[in-house]
């Protein structure tokens, strides 16, 4: 990536005591960046740490370690006032679009909120803004005075995207946004959120398990394995030539819409390992087919590594760094 990122992650860690002297490791050391305008994919198994990365950013929970850069700023060094002003433009789209919204409020309310928090505008200017969002995700304004169970899944969600975006943000943090709607809906939302991007130059940390959406809405992509991200790559590179063999087990997974492509599926043995025993050296190595004995003691760093002859992000000591 060469513009200069508008969201810069450096060994972001985020640890859970759960008491008797046992913690869970959420997080483990992740270095991401985040371009302006650009999408960038999170994807991995439930329990990997994608939800809980873009809380960490937000500071929704508060990181145990690392450093989050915001357009220049220190976001682990804000004090309450400077966040506060930080968060009027990085906002977030959560999972479940009932429970993200207040059932005792109007949607006027709900979406107006956020400029009432920061006194952006007199009463009238609040509710003239609403209306105008209300339209931007395809509403009517006249909804601004029904109250979220009236709404339809889809529409709750356009509702959670119209709170989102009426600060007018930079960054957008999308977690699981499309899980809990039908495939019909699912492309509507997705669209919406493509439009979005373009017409507010919209960076999007874009969190989902699901590789057809991210592949379908991702410049880039990250793939994140117990906390740690195992490869990065062009959305069109990790889809077409996978190298850790974490991403190639995955995407063996993933059904495919030409019925006659035949892609080797890779079975992994085993779950998760434990997030408070984590196993030494390359935390794949427990289920990695191509597992070696170094990868039992080393942890491999992501870094750039030769792959078929290409330079590709990757945490894997099947391929050697560059310049080694």
């Amino acid at each position: 990536m060469t513009a200069t990122p508008l969201l810069a992650i450096r060994g972001l860690t985020k640890h859970f005591p759960i008491g008797d002297g046992v913690t869970v490791y959420a997080l483990n050391g992740v270095d991401l960046d985040l371009a302006p305008g650009e999408t960038l994919g999170i994807v991995g198994e439930s329990g990997c740490g994608k939800s809980t990365l873009g809380k960490a950013v937000l500071r929704l929970i508060e990181p145990t370690d690392g450093t989050i850069r915001f357009d220049g700023a220190d976001l682990l060094g804000a004090g309450r006032g400077a966040l506060k002003r930080h968060r009027q433009r990085m906002q977030m789209i959560f999972q479940d679009p009932f429970g993200s919204l207040n059932p005792r409020h109007k949607i006027g309310w709900i979406i107006g909120e956020p400029l009432t928090i920061h006194r952006r505008g007199s009463r009238a200017e609040i509710r003239a803004k609403v209306a105008d969002t209300l339209r931007v995700v395809g509403l009517d304004a006249a909804v601004a005075d029904r109250y979220p169970h009236e709404f339809s899944g889809g529409q709750r969600q356009r509702i959670a995207i119209a709170r989102a975006i009426i600060l007018e943000p930079r960054l957008v943090i999308a977690d699981e946004p499309v899980s809990a709607l039908d495939v019909s809906i699912q492309s509507q939302i997705l669209n919406l959120l493509r439009t979005l991007r373009e017409r507010l130059k919209l960076a999007l940390l874009f969190i989902s398990h699901d590789l057809a959406v991210v592949r379908h809405v991702s410049d880039r992509v990250a793939v994140m394995y117990l906390g740690r991200v195992v490869e990065l790559a062009d959305t069109d590179a990790l889809f077409a030539e996978p190298a850790h063999p974490y991403t190639r087990a995955l995407l063996s997974a993933a059904p495919r819409a030409d019925v006659h492509s035949r892609r080797q599926r890779i079975v992994l043995t085993g779950e998760l390992p434990n997030q408070a025993s984590p196993p030494g050296g390359c935390p794949f190595h427990p289920r990695c087919p191509m597992a070696m004995a170094r990868c039992r003691t080393d942890l491999p760093a992501l870094t750039d590594r030769r792959v078929d002859g290409q330079t590709r992000r990757t945490a894997c000591h099947l391929f050697e760094p560059v310049g080694a």
